[in-house]
């Protein structure tokens, strides 16, 4: 029987060790013998009794009297798929929105809205002052006249720059008492919240540490990373119905651009 025994190993025939196969096997799943894996229950994303009850109110409407517990997770699986879906897309459309490209050497500025309207804002300020220069100009006038025969126009231009001269009077004392409390009371000291060591782990200010020093000079031992938040606001979610086929035309956008 030797004969038939070396003429069906086909392993030795082809070269190849199952000693050493096992061997490797074991080395590379090592993890993975000795584990049982099993499936996890079906959670739905949904509350299952209102969205059952829903369903069947629906449904009533339609001649269906009956609606079994699948397809209520089936309703609530697509639920969750299609909200995952939708805030994804919007969370991209808001990460364009917020790109910006001013220190990018692919892109140059054509055109600077802000400071256009910072110049515009400053010829209707300085427009307006002239005004005003204007208007005193002509109260001083009325308040410097002395004659005896004085209309009521005469007179009420007289009152108003009476009521102006008092006005200004009180600012500049006002500024004047400004400007000496500020003097008694010195140069105000920032405080330096952002230097290493001064929050210690639990919150609390100026930890001292472990050698008897403060920790003002000690870096932090933990470095809290800070999560970066995405705001969606309502434009972004108007672009993505303008967008999605299924709402660029639905009652629901229409809604939004009203708002």
């Amino acid at each position: 029987y030797r004969d038939d025994d070396d003429i069906n190993d086909v392993t030795s025939m082809a070269g190849v060790n199952l000693n050493e196969e096992s061997a490797r096997i074991m080395a590379t799943n090592s993890d993975l013998v000795g584990t049982q894996i099993q499936s996890c229950k079906d959670e739905p994303f949904l509350a299952a009794v209102p969205l059952h009850k829903r369903i069947l109110e629906m449904a009533k409407k339609l001649g269906i009297t009956d609606v079994p517990a699948e397809v209520v997770t089936f309703i609530s699986h697509a639920t969750q798929t299609r909200l995952r879906t939708v805030i994804e897309k919007v969370t991209v459309i808001t990460q364009h929105r917020m790109e910006s490209y001013k220190d990018d050497e692919w892109y140059e500025q054509a055109t600077d809205v802000r400071s256009q309207l910072k110049f515009f804002e400053q010829l209707e300020r300085l427009e307006k002052q002239r005004k005003d220069e204007q208007e005193r100009e002509i109260l001083l006038k009325a308040a410097k006249s002395r004659s005896r025969q004085e209309d009521p126009e005469q007179a009420r231009l007289k009152q108003k720059a009476k009521e102006m001269q008092q006005q200004e009077l009180a600012q500049m004392r006002q500024r004047d008492a400004n400007l000496t409390a500020l003097a008694a009371i010195g140069p105000r000291k920032k405080r330096k919240l952002d230097s290493p060591g001064l929050l210690s782990a639990g919150g609390e200010g100026l930890g001292v540490s472990g050698g008897g020093q403060a920790g003002l000079g000690t870096p932090s031992s933990r470095q809290y990373a800070r999560q970066k938040i995405t705001r969606v606001n309502l434009r972004d979610f108007i672009f993505y119905m303008e967008q999605e086929r299924e709402t660029s035309h639905s009652l629901l956008l229409y809604r939004a651009l009203l708002k």
